[in-house]
């Protein structure tokens, strides 16, 4: 289960016969610990995996296309890495499947398995393809603030604060961030979406804070979980949401969302970059 021991960053043989073999469970216990973030997490949430590069067998031998959404619970005690998500779902492309739904049960039971929580699987078929639209993340973009900006190499949650006094429910969006992959040192973009109510945070040093992720090195899940602990650490808003959507690598695109309302369920826009 250490990521140094997964798929990740190394050559290997794609399997195209299904397995749920090459899944490679990661638990989140350790990052989280780092961030002083025990059992009774401040936070639920999920993590939602979009995948483009999804295909098996019919019956007769004729290949199937789809795309295919996957909802991960933030309170899952594992993560997937990425790789080995990918070679799982290529394990696919030489597999006769009775028809989608048995695919979908397939996909259910082993990735829930990995991630010792159970997992929602939607998939879209290739007739419902030309519905798909893009759609940016709501709220006001902050990219636009006139600021200079010179810390990249690790978050900076100083640069944090909120204006006492000043009330305001707002949704704020920015495109700049980035990461790098802990293993393979790879860069991650992403758009972020904070909402929140409480006192005004100030806007120029959140955005400072995002970009000084520029250089961090992290998964997206734990990126995003530091985010929501620095925001709430240092602005302390009553309620908050932080949603960050992944540019997708190797057919997969990684959207972890975290709020400290339970019942709060993102919904899931595929963005430009996407």
């Amino acid at each position: 289960m250490n990521p140094e021991l997964s798929p990740l960053g190394k050559s290997v043989t794609y399997a195209d016969e299904y397995s749920p073999a090459p899944l490679f469970p990661i638990p989140r216990a350790a990052k989280r610990a780092e961030l002083g973030l025990a059992d009774a997490l401040p936070f639920d949430g999920v993590d939602i995996w979009n995948a483009y590069e999804l295909s098996w067998l019919d019956p007769r031998g004729k290949p199937v296309v789809a795309l295919a959404e996957f909802r991960v619970p933030a309170r899952s005690p594992n993560i997937i890495e990425s790789k080995s998500f990918k070679l799982y779902l290529n394990t696919f492309a030489q597999s006769h499947m009775a028809d989608a739904d048995a695919v979908a049960t397939l996909l259910r039971r082993d990735l829930s398995a990995a991630a010792g929580a159970e997992v929602g699987v939607a998939l879209q078929p290739a007739t419902a393809f030309a519905q798909a639209v893009l759609r940016e993340l709501d709220g006001d973009c902050i990219d636009g603030i006139d600021v200079a900006i010179d810390e990249y190499t690790a978050p900076r949650p100083e640069f944090l604060h909120a204006h006492a006094g000043d009330e305001a429910a707002e949704t704020l969006v920015s495109h700049l961030l980035k990461s790098n992959c802990p293993v393979t040192g790879q860069p991650d973009w992403a758009s972020v979406q904070i909402r929140y109510r409480g006192a005004r945070i100030d806007r120029a040093g959140l955005l400072r804070y995002l970009v000084s992720f520029r250089r961090h090195s992290d998964f997206h899940e734990q990126c995003v979980e530091r985010i929501f602990r620095d925001v709430s650490e240092r602005c302390a808003p009553g309620e908050l949401a932080v949603y960050a959507r992944y540019t997708r690598r190797g057919g997969l695109d990684i959207n972890p969302f975290r709020s400290n309302n339970a019942a709060d369920a993102p919904d899931n826009p595929r963005g430009a970059r996407q």
